[in-house]
């Protein structure tokens, strides 16, 4: 892990002052920002998620989506898990926790929003930080970008039928021109970006791609601080008059991160899968692809929304959660088929 992914919560918590003290001494020029729209979503907030996403979709290799069948138990758990019960088990800890449990310390009217982002979030898993995941648990990399690359594939047709379903179940209105715009905007349009330019820097060689990455990868994780900043500018005086708001988003979150990993590990270790696959298989439908979350609660809600900020606690959890089941996944690789591969060295654990 490069410093900035190694400390993003530290990152993101200097975003969450940074944007709270320019919101308060530069309000009209937030103002501004947060009026230029086209077809309902911010144009600066659409240019600085490209710069977030396009790097990280460069490292999805479709070419890879051949090595589906030889690992077929490993990647139906991947799409079982992502897609037939993420979702659904967000949305329920949603209503649980905003709906009724924290609802008396929470604003009423953002009560809808909040759950609304976590539903985002819970519809959009990993795509980019699974690669760090499961290169730190030792997982099988061709496994990794079959994974990937199906789920994204899987995610085009997918994310907003199920964000609209889980919407309209709980009683929140569903924008669905905006949904659409936004799917096309922070999925389509990247995804073909990344891949143009992934095909274009190929012909150099892959050690010319990684060397590109290398080089891009600051820029992605400048746009997205720079994309947090703009969203606590919005959210400042919110956060200031209740600062608990965060802690109360977070509890679904960590609770929704562990559940899952805890899904996909154990249903690999019945099917048998080895430890290289099991634990990348956790770890995509644990991690969320939380720049699309970001991005489309700001298109559908808007900066100053609930939505947006339910999104933004998933950034500043992500890291230390997800380090602690690598942690976990390390721990536990002799639970799996004895495998040479599976062997994790004593200065990892």
């Amino acid at each position: 892990m490069g410093i900035f992914e190694r400390y993003l919560t530290i990152w993101v918590a200097a975003s969450i002052i940074v944007g709270i003290g320019l919101g308060e001494l530069f309000p009209d020029i937030f103002q501004m920002i947060g009026g230029l729209t086209a077809y309902e979503i911010n144009l600066p907030v659409t240019v600085l998620i490209w710069l977030m996403i396009v790097p990280m979709l460069m490292k999805v290799d479709f070419h890879a989506l051949h090595e589906v069948g030889r690992q077929w138990r490993g990647i139906g758990v991947t799409l079982g898990v992502n897609w037939l019960i993420k979702p659904f088990t967000m949305a329920a800890l949603g209503w649980l926790f905003i709906g009724i449990v924290f609802r008396p310390f929470l604003p009423e009217t953002e009560i809808e929003s909040y759950i609304a982002g976590l539903i985002l979030l819970g519809a959009a898993p990993c795509t980019a930080m699974v690669f760090v995941w499961s290169h730190l648990t030792r997982g099988d990399a061709n496994f990794t970008l079959s994974q990937v690359a199906l789920n994204d594939t899987v995610m085009i047709f997918a994310f907003a039928p199920i964000v609209a379903l889980l919407l309209g179940i709980s009683a929140i209105t569903v924008p669905w021109e905006t949904l659409t715009i936004s799917v096309i905007a922070f999925i389509v349009i990247p995804l073909i970006a990344g891949q143009a330019i992934r095909n274009r820097v190929l012909q150099g060689g892959a050690d010319r791609l990684k060397r590109f990455e290398v080089r891009l990868a600051p820029v992605s994780m400048a746009a997205l601080l720079a994309t947090l900043v703009l969203l606590f500018a919005f959210q400042g005086k919110q956060i200031i008059a209740q600062p608990l708001i965060i802690a109360m988003l977070a509890v679904p979150i960590i609770l929704q991160t562990y559940f899952i990993a805890a899904i996909a590990y154990g249903a690999n270790k019945f099917l048998g899968v080895e430890h290289r696959i099991a634990a990348p298989s956790a770890m995509i439908g644990a991690s969320n692809f939380f720049e699309l979350a970001v991005a489309t609660a700001i298109g559908l809600f808007g900066f100053s929304s609930g939505a947006a900020l339910a999104t933004v606690v998933g950034v500043l959890v992500e890291v230390p959660v997800m380090l602690s089941l690598v942690a976990i996944a390390n721990r536990s690789h002799h639970w799996f088929p004895a495998s040479d591969t599976t062997r994790i060295p004593e200065s990892s654990k």
